[in-house]
């Protein structure tokens, strides 16, 4: 039994709640975030007690008060990864154990890279404690099925493309299904993928192809990105000879995306406006729907998995290994359509494999490094239920 103080009451920290409060193994939830009115909405949802408090995620002082008042075996950071670095901080003073969904990412600069984070190794190290990184579903869950399929059907990976496939429609003009800032943000940016040692750059959103996804999907159009995880599983998986991630979008989507950057509405620099100064996609995120009011809109389902080739036993072999989430049943479960939901559930799965050593060191690690059998279970378990297929 333990205590774990979940920072972050959006729609990824409302399905975090709501699965904590369903697993024994978490015996006192504290919720805390800036508002803490949304705190309060999502505890009144819960089938038993928790404790909410309001917290600034940018004020590491504040956050030491708060995680001192707690007294937490564990914080589970579901804010804005620019906050990553400052709650990291605020865990090595008060000696807790961390872990977030996303890397760290700098408000003026849209680069997605772990180092900075990988960087506090040593400290939390020394001071006896432990962060995982990325325990969302990419990263996170896609991390954990390429080590389960390195542990259960391949001597060697060679070959990784990880699909991210929304198949829902929430009926809007333009939406995004998580925060508008980051997903534009990432969208956005160079594409890059990892080719014989070499990461090689390209322009967003140029290289697309065609995917048939399973259970009635059907073929939909993938376009490559860059994801953090391609960085963590190169290092530490380091037989990958090529390693991609791909996303779905659709044609409306991708062209509401082109208008709003040809008038730079997507620039993440300050522009003076009327003697202010305003960043362009922070006062679009104003003017967009709130993720959160999306849920019982949303129709249809996810598909996300990793297909990987390698060799076994002096053979080649490939494997897909994918789950499907649907909207509708996530909304009907937890309040939150199905992006929160793949992301909050494995949150709460990997404070879970912490909190019961199942899962156990010092340091800074990915969740790649740790044994991946009791987590598939417990995905299983929870509600995000996992397919094999050999090819």
């Amino acid at each position: 039994m333990a205590n774990v103080l979940i920072i972050g009451a959006g729609g990824v920290g409302q399905v975090v709640a709501h699965k904590c409060a369903q697993a024994p193994d978490f015996e006192n939830i504290c919720l805390a975030s800036r508002t803490l009115e949304k705190c309060d909405r999502i505890a009144a949802q819960l089938s038993r007690p928790i404790r909410t408090a309001q917290v600034d995620a940018d004020n590491v002082p504040e956050l030491v008060e708060l995680i001192r008042a707690v007294k937490p075996n564990l914080v589970l950071h579901v804010a804005l990864p620019y906050q990553d670095l400052h709650i990291m901080d605020a865990c090595l003073e008060t000696g807790v154990d961390y872990l977030d969904t996303a890397n760290y990412e700098p408000l003026d600069e849209a680069r997605f890279c772990y180092q900075w984070q990988w960087d506090y190794h040593e400290r939390f190290k020394a001071r006896g404690i432990m962060a995982l990184l990325g325990s969302g579903f990419d990263p996170g869950v896609t991390n954990v099925f390429c080590a389960w399929a390195k542990k259960m059907h391949f001597d060697e990976i060679r070959e990784l493309d990880i699909i991210d496939c929304n198949a829902g429609d929430h009926g809007q003009p333009f939406a995004t299904n998580f925060n508008p800032e980051i997903n534009i943000r990432e969208v956005t940016a160079p594409g890059r993928y990892y080719e014989k040692e070499q990461w090689v750059e390209t322009e967003p959103l140029s290289v697309s192809e065609k995917f048939n996804f399973p259970e009635g999907i059907g073929s939909r159009k993938i376009y490559l990105m860059y994801h953090e995880e391609l960085e963590s599983l190169t290092r530490h998986m380091p037989d990958i000879q090529r390693a991609r991630f791909w996303m779905t979008f659709s044609d409306n989507y991708l062209k509401h995306l082109e208008v709003l950057g040809n008038v730079g509405m997507t620039r993440i620099d300050p522009v003076e406006y009327e003697g202010r100064q305003i960043v362009p996609l922070q006062f679009l995120k104003a003017l967009l729907p709130d993720p959160g009011s999306l849920g019982p809109l949303t129709r249809g389902r996810t598909c996300i998995g990793c297909l990987i080739r390698g060799i076994k036993d002096g053979k080649e072999k490939k494997v897909y290994i994918y789950n499907i989430c649907d909207h509708e049943k996530a909304y009907d479960e937890v309040g939150s359509q199905a992006i929160s939901y793949t992301t909050g559930v494995p949150a709460m799965i990997g404070a879970m494999m912490m909190l019961t050593k199942q899962w156990h060191g010092k340091g800074v690690f990915n969740m790649e490094e740790f044994d991946p059998a009791p987590f598939m279970e417990k995905l299983n378990q929870y509600g995000l239920p996992w397919t094999e297929v050999t090819l």
